[in-house]
């Protein structure tokens, strides 16, 4: 059965995203953040994308194939909630360097927060999906699907220790 995130290869085999579209690092008519990469809501943007095909493809492989039963389990994890709960569990895991990242996310002042959803916690599923955009920007698909993985495993209450960086 193929990885959740086959589509997207690996380090080792694929040139990360920026590359691969002909942009050199930090241009791209994209506002650029730290280390030429763009900005936190870009990354959040492409990480809300990755996530939600990682997602798709793992409810597929656990054998839901209706419609509306993918659909509902999609949403126990992609909701602003379950990205929120992602981020802290997944903090004793992150490096300094993604913690910066989440801070820039978490603070950022570009959000349209829906009003259904709390301030702080809207902000946080910001920092985790610009945390899953900036490792797929650089493709560093290893430490992308690691993270993915612990965060997919809690929420659908596996048990997740920290195993060094």
């Amino acid at each position: 059965m193929p990885h959740p995130l086959f589509w997207l290869g690996s380090a080792d085999t694929h040139d990360p995203p920026s590359e691969r579209v002909g942009l050199p690092s930090g241009q791209a008519g994209l506002p650029t953040g730290q280390a030429g990469l763009p900005s936190v809501t870009a990354l959040a943007f492409l990480g809300d994308a990755v996530h939600g095909l990682y997602v798709r493809g793992l409810l597929l492989q656990r054998g839901m194939v209706r419609s509306g039963q993918l659909h509902e389990g999609a949403l126990g994890y992609v909701r602003a909630d379950a990205q929120a709960r992602a981020w802290q569990r997944l903090q004793p895991f992150l490096t300094e360097s993604e913690q910066d990242l989440g801070r820039r996310a978490f603070n950022s002042h570009h959000l349209n927060k829906p009003r259904h959803v709390p301030g702080a916690e809207y902000r946080a599923a910001t920092a985790f999906e610009a945390l899953l955009g900036m490792l797929y920007w650089t493709g560093d698909m290893d430490r992308l699907t690691y993270l993915l993985e612990l965060a997919v495993q809690d929420e659908a209450g596996g048990q997740c220790e920290p195993e060094g960086i």
